[in-house]
């Protein structure tokens, strides 16, 4: 199957903020909307599994975006996910094997001007495409072997480890 699934699962790629405090919410996903800004042709499935901040996500709900995964009839998968738990979340998808699983996320919500959203989503869509088998976590302009990469939380960047 060519097509492409994508897994939602919350994050700052879909967060509304309320004030200037920053309340705020996991909103609706805006991956179908950006992907139809972006002219995508190729066929792909959009599931909402879950709208959790990256730090509010369990091992339950870690176990169910493996289910989901493992059980959908796609190859390629991106989820998009928050960026503080997105290794985590990878190192429990090796399991996965067969597909091309890759994570994506913001360090700015999809609903801002200057987002890296777009620009990231649209290369974990690419990457999903040609990368072989395995989990990938793409995020700004960089690919990394999701059970090799850490979050440099001092940069506020991916970093290979």
């Amino acid at each position: 199957m060519d097509d492409v699934l994508i897994l939602t699962t919350g994050g700052t790629i879909d967060k509304l903020y309320f004030d200037a405090l920053s309340t705020y919410q996991i909103g609706d996903s805006v991956v179908d909307r950006l992907l139809q800004t972006a002219r995508v042709k190729l066929p792909y499935r959009i599931s909402e599994l879950m709208r959790k901040d990256s730090l509010e996500l369990t091992d339950a709900d870690r176990a169910a975006i493996v289910a989901a995964a493992a059980a959908a009839p796609e190859r390629r998968i991106v989820i998009t996910h928050g960026t503080d738990t997105m290794t985590e979340t990878a190192r429990a998808l090796a399991e996965v094997s067969g597909k091309t699983i890759v994570l994506v996320g913001a360090l700015a919500p999809a609903r801002f001007a200057e987002s890296d959203a777009t620009f990231n989503l649209g290369m974990a869509f690419a990457v999903a495409q040609v990368a072989v088998p395995g989990v990938w976590i793409a995020m700004n302009g960089r690919v990394f072997d999701g059970t090799k990469v850490r979050k440099d939380r001092t940069v506020n960047a991916f970093v290979a480890v």
